[in-house]
């Protein structure tokens, strides 16, 4: 129905906008008597029309094509802050319990109501060029981690299918990361008797989607910062690395 209406009203409009030029031509004539310069000057503009809608066509295409990609990223930035809200902000906090360097991680990524752009980029930059020292100490925190991610498996799975994450690659390899490491731990026996070899494969997965993971969560809390600032405040008294953090207002 829709559809119908659409293509009657612009059916309609080109007619009505043909009478008009029709209409403004002959009063044109009805005033000067002047064939011959209506020729003239109607020939001129129809020489220059098809630069003129090349013209216009770009400008149009790529303002349409700017605000398709701004809706875009808005849906994006939605999933991924879903992503965060069911699976990215518990990962970070047992990813960051493999990490024996964790407390100096935990200093550079306290994030403040006042960060700015820099402050985002030199978190990023630290993260880019710092080295993860990832070590299972625990068999029973690979099996929780485990469950955790066989528990949203699913939820994992949905993401994937969404073909409109194929316009943000870092996020794509990053839930491929994570991904990876569910499967390498579901086809497991038993996690509890795993080898030390085992841990050293499973640790360098672990590290894999630890980095993608921290750099994608600095991407969207900047994201939030700038366009969803109560969302961010929540983001920061949520903020995993952040022992005194507390969703509360105090």
């Amino acid at each position: 129905m829709q559809l119908h209406l659409k293509r009657y009203w612009t059916i309609n409009l080109s007619l009505l906008l043909i009478f008009l030029s029709v209409s403004l031509y002959f009063i044109h004539y009805l005033i000067f008597r002047d064939t011959y310069h209506i020729f003239k000057y109607l020939v001129g503009e129809l020489a220059f029309l098809p630069i003129e809608v090349l013209l216009v066509s770009i400008i149009l295409q790529r303002l349409l094509d700017e605000r398709e990609k701004h809706v875009m990223l808005k849906k994006l930035n939605m999933v991924i802050g879903a992503f965060f809200s069911e699976v990215g902000n518990r990962l970070l906090k047992y990813f960051s319990s493999f990490d024996s360097n964790s407390q100096e991680l935990e200093k550079n990524l306290i994030i403040k109501n006042n960060w700015l752009r820099k402050d985002f980029i030199k978190a990023e930059a630290y993260i880019k060029d710092r080295s993860f020292n990832i070590t299972i100490k625990s068999n029973d925190d690979i099996e929780h981690l485990y469950i955790f991610l066989l528990e949203r498996r699913d939820f994992l799975l949905r993401l994937l299918e969404n073909p409109n994450l194929l316009e943000h690659e870092s996020f794509t390899e990053l839930l491929w990361a994570v991904f990876h490491l569910s499967e390498e731990l579901i086809v497991r026996k038993d996690l509890r008797q795993i080898s030390k070899a085992d841990s050293e494969h499973l640790s360098n997965d672990i590290k894999r989607a630890y980095n993608s993971l921290i750099l994608e969560w600095l991407q969207y809390m900047r994201y939030l910062s700038k366009d969803y600032p109560y969302l961010f405040s929540l983001a920061i008294r949520t903020n995993p690395y952040d022992l005194n953090a507390s969703p509360e207002i105090r």
